[in-house]
C-alpha cells in the first residue's frame, strides 16, 4: 500500500506502523492529513485505534480498512468517526483516490442509505447471509471464491444463491444484480452503467 500510495504526486507516505500501539506517537511525530487504518492489527485493534485518534486528534481524517466486509463493522467503523471504509480487495488504482476524498471531504455514504438497504433487504425477505452473499456479486468471481471470502463451503454460497434468485424473482446473477441496483439492496458501483 505504500507503494500504490506514493506513486501518486498529491500523497506524501509520512509513516507506517504495524502495530496498534504505535499508531497515536507516528501520528503525533509526523502530523499527517489522513491515516489509513487497518481494522486488524497486533496489539490494539484499529477500532479501538480509531476512538483514540478521534479523541486525541479531531483533524486527521481516518480512513479505515479491512478485508472483511460485515455491515456491522462498517458501521461500527463510521460511528466511531472514520471518514471512510475501505475493503482490501479495492482497486489499487483507487486506493489513492479514495483517501484523498477522504481528505477533502467528498466521500459521503449516511448511515440512512445502510438503514435503507437493510429495509429493502426485510421487504424482499433476504436473510442476512443472503443479502451479505448477494453484495459480494458485484465483486465478480465463482461461487468458490465468493465462499473463500466469506469463510463459507461453497455448497452454502450456491443454497442462498438460489434462495436469493426466488425471493427476487430472478433466474441469473446478472438479473440479481439488475434488481439489487435498482431496489437499493447492494450500493451501485461508479463504474455501473444501467
Amino acid at each position: 500500500m505504500r507503494v500504490v500510495l506514493s506513486r501518486d504526486e498529491d500523497i506524501e507516505v509520512v509513516g507506517v506502523t504495524d502495530s496498534g500501539e504505535n499508531v497515536l506517537p507516528l501520528v503525533g511525530q509526523t502530523a499527517p492529513d489522513a491515516v489509513l487504518l487497518d481494522v486488524r492489527m497486533p496489539g490494539t485493534d484499529g477500532l479501538s485505534v480509531l476512538e483514540r485518534l478521534r479523541a486525541e486528534y479531531p483533524s486527521v481524517s481516518v480512513v479505515m480498512l479491512s478485508g472483511i466486509d460485515d455491515p456491522a463493522l462498517v458501521r461500527g467503523a463510521l460511528d466511531r468517526g472514520a471518514a471512510a471504509f475501505i475493503l482490501k480487495h479495492v482497486d489499487p488504482r483507487d486506493l489513492a483516490s479514495a483517501v484523498r476524498q477522504s481528505v477533502t471531504g467528498s466521500i459521503f455514504r449516511p448511515l440512512d442509505l445502510v438503514d435503507a438497504a437493510r429495509t429493502a433487504s426485510e421487504d424482499a425477505g433476504l436473510t442476512k447471509r443472503e443479502l451479505s452473499i448477494l453484495e459480494e456479486l458485484p465483486a465478480g468471481g465463482s461461487n468458490q471464491q465468493i465462499a473463500k471470502r466469506l469463510f463459507l463451503a461453497e455448497q452454502t454460497v450456491k443454497f442462498h444463491l438460489t434462495n436469493i434468485y426466488r425471493k427476487l424473482g430472478v433466474s441469473t446473477r446478472t438479473e440479481a444484480l439488475r434488481h439489487a441496483y435498482e431496489h437499493g439492496l447492494v450500493e451501485r458501483p461508479l463504474s455501473y452503467v444501467a
